[in-house]
């Protein structure tokens, strides 16, 4: 049943580089270095994204 198959990986990391933007959001107020290291880190995900799509 399709109830417990995996989500393909480029769904998981789509998902892990929407919780990070999400959060990326939030501290860009609140602070600055957590902000950039949360970009940075959203960043290499959506590298992984698009590598796996090609």
């Amino acid at each position: 049943m399709g109830i417990f198959s995996k989500r393909p990986k480029a769904a998981r990391l789509q998902k892990k580089y929407e919780k990070l933007m999400a959060d990326w959001h939030r501290l860009s107020t609140i602070n600055r270095a957590a902000s950039d290291a949360k970009y940075a880190e959203a960043q290499d995900i959506l590298e992984q994204i698009e590598a796996l799509q090609k």
